[in-house]
């Protein structure tokens, strides 16, 4: 079960399934890759009412399951995602500009789908756990949440 955002007077639980691959689908993603994205994500998490429940790669792609607010469209969430990531991916590696010409780490498109919050989280998490090859698909990060009661004060 997810925690809620809450933002003012406003309790908020919306889940979005984002596959976001490199640019040309160019295996880019390694241990050192993983590390910064897991590190960027918790920082994008400081920065912005963004939280990431799960973050998943498997070698040309990454799968992010992303909790925001109603003022955040999929398209703003992801955008703000995908920028900083591969800013701090070129920053931190930059062996990764080798393969990839154009100074651009993500393909321009993404896949994105809402994900419910009572069912659908765990099958959606189950997916993206199990997309890929067995022994390619690294869980990078997973949020821990702590089941919460919603009352009427929370509103």
């Amino acid at each position: 079960m997810s925690e809620y955002i809450h933002k003012s007077h406003n309790v908020s639980v919306l889940m979005y399934h984002f596959v976001c691959p490199a640019k040309y689908r160019r295996v880019v993603i390694d241990e050192e890759v993983d590390q910064v994205i897991r590190e960027t994500c918790k920082e994008i998490e400081k920065r912005y009412e963004i939280r990431f429940i799960e973050v998943g790669t498997d070698k040309d792609h990454v799968h992010f399951l992303i909790q925001s607010v109603p003022t955040y469209s999929p398209q703003k969430i992801i955008q703000r995602v995908k920028s900083i990531i591969a800013k701090e991916v070129f920053a931190k590696c930059p062996q990764v500009k080798k393969k990839l010409w154009g100074r651009e780490f993500w393909t321009d498109g993404y896949y994105v789908a809402t994900v419910g919050e009572h069912g659908n989280e765990a099958v959606i998490s189950k997916y993206v756990r199990e997309q890929g090859q067995e022994k390619e698909y690294k869980k990078l990060y997973r949020t821990v949440l702590e089941p919460k009661q919603l009352s009427i004060w929370d509103l």
